[in-house]
C-alpha cells in the first residue's frame, strides 16, 4: 500500500505532463498580443532572476513599469536587474532579497518594500521548487508547500493593503500566482498538509499547486466581497524548458536532454500568460480565473470546492500566524 501511494503521483503526474506536452507540439503559444504601456506602475514577480520570472520581469519593465525581482540569491538578483536594464533601456528596475522558505526573510522583505513608498500593481507569485527530497523550511514546513504555496500565501496577504490602496476602478491591481497542469493530479490533504504520512516528492509538488489555485479562487471571493480594486487570477505556464527539472531522474533528464527543444516551451514561451494575465486590458477588473496560453479554461473540480478553498485559508492563515480576515 505505502508503495502504492509513492507510485501513483508519479503515474498521474507524468501522464498530464505528457499530455500537455502532445497539445504543446501540436498547438504552440499565440504570441502575445500588442499590450499597452503602464507608465509608472510598479511590479513585483518573485523568481525574477531567472526563467519564467525572468523573462516576465524583463516584458513589464520593457512596457515602462518599475519592476521588483524578489529572489533568494544576490548575485543572480543583481545580474538580471543589469540585463534588463540594458535591453529594456528602463533604468527602473530593483533587486530585494527574499528567502521563500523562510517566513521571517518574507516578512523583512515586505517591511523593505513598504518602506520605499511605492504602490503596488501586480504581484506575480512566480517563484517555485519542484520534486525536492524530502525536506522542511526553516519553519519546519514540507519544502514544496512551503515554498510554492505558503509563502506567496503569506506575501500576498502581507501586500494586500499596498494592492488595495494601488487598485482604482479604471485600473484594478492585480495578483498573478503561477500554477501547473499537475494541479490536475493533485490532492489537498488537511489531515497531512506536510506530507509526512507518506513522502512523494510528486505528489507534493502537485498538491502545492491546487493549493494555489484553490488559494487564488477564495481570495477573489473575499476581494470581491469586500469591494477591493484588486483581482486574483492563477496561469498554466504549459511544460517549459527551465532549471525546475534539476530533480529528474535519469531517464527523465535524458528524455528531456533529447526531446525538449520540440516538445518544451522556451522560458520566454512560458511567461507569456503570467505577461499577459499582468497587465491585458482583456481582463481588467476580471478574477477567480485559470488562464492557460492567454485563454481561460476550467481547473480540476476539485478547485472549485467552496468548502476545502476555505478550510486551507484558515489552516494557512494559522501556519502563517495570521488572522483569518483578509
Amino acid at each position: 500500500m505505502r508503495l502504492l501511494q509513492i507510485i501513483m503521483p508519479v503515474l498521474r503526474n507524468y501522464y498530464i505532463a505528457m499530455t500537455v506536452l502532445l497539445q504543446q507540439l501540436f498547438r504552440r503559444s499565440s504570441p502575445l498580443p500588442v499590450l499597452p504601456q503602464r507608465n509608472g506602475k510598479v511590479a513585483i514577480v518573485t523568481g525574477g532572476a531567472r526563467g519564467i520570472g525572468f523573462h516576465t520581469a524583463k516584458h513589464l519593465a520593457r512596457l515602462g513599469m518599475h519592476v521588483i525581482i524578489v529572489g533568494n540569491n544576490e548575485s543572480d538578483g543583481r545580474q538580471a536587474v543589469t540585463r534588463i536594464q540594458q535591453d529594456t533601456l528602463h533604468e527602473k528596475v530593483e533587486f530585494l532579497f527574499c528567502d521563500l522558505a523562510s517566513m521571517k526573510s518574507i516578512r523583512n522583505c515586505v517591511r523593505n518594500f513598504k518602506a520605499k513608498n511605492l504602490d503596488l500593481h501586480v504581484l506575480v507569485n512566480n517563484a517555485g521548487v519542484m520534486l525536492e527530497p524530502e525536506g522542511k523550511t526553516e519553519d519546519g514546513f514540507e519544502k514544496h508547500f512551503g515554498i510554492n504555496y505558503l509563502s506567496h500565501f503569506l506575501l500576498t496577504r502581507l501586500l494586500l493593503d499596498t494592492l488595495r490602496k494601488s487598485g482604482t476602478n479604471y485600473f484594478n491591481a492585480r495578483v498573478v500566482t503561477v500554477s501547473s497542469a499537475t494541479h490536475f493530479t493533485g490532492k489537498v490533504n488537511l489531515e497531512d498538509l506536510q506530507s509526512s504520512h507518506c513522502y512523494s516528492s510528486h505528489g507534493a509538488y502537485a498538491q502545492s499547486k491546487l493549493a494555489l489555485v484553490l488559494f487564488t479562487y477564495h481570495l477573489q471571493h473575499l476581494l470581491t466581497v469586500d469591494g477591493s480594486y484588486v483581482t486574483a487570477n492563477v496561469v498554466d505556464p504549459g511544460v517549459v524548458n527551465t532549471d525546475l527539472y534539476k530533480n529528474l531522474c535519469y531517464l527523465g533528464s535524458f528524455l528531456k536532454w533529447m526531446t525538449g527543444w520540440l516538445l518544451l516551451k522556451s522560458a520566454e514561451e512560458g511567461a507569456s500568460t503570467s505577461i499577459y494575465s499582468s497587465v491585458s486590458p482583456d481582463l481588467e477588473g476580471i478574477g477567480g480565473c485559470y488562464l492557460y496560453n492567454g485563454e481561460r479554461i476550467k481547473s480540476a473540480d476539485v478547485s472549485y470546492n467552496i468548502e476545502l478553498q476555505k478550510k486551507l485559508w484558515t489552516e494557512s492563515c494559522k501556519m502563517a500566524v495570521l488572522p483569518v480576515s483578509s
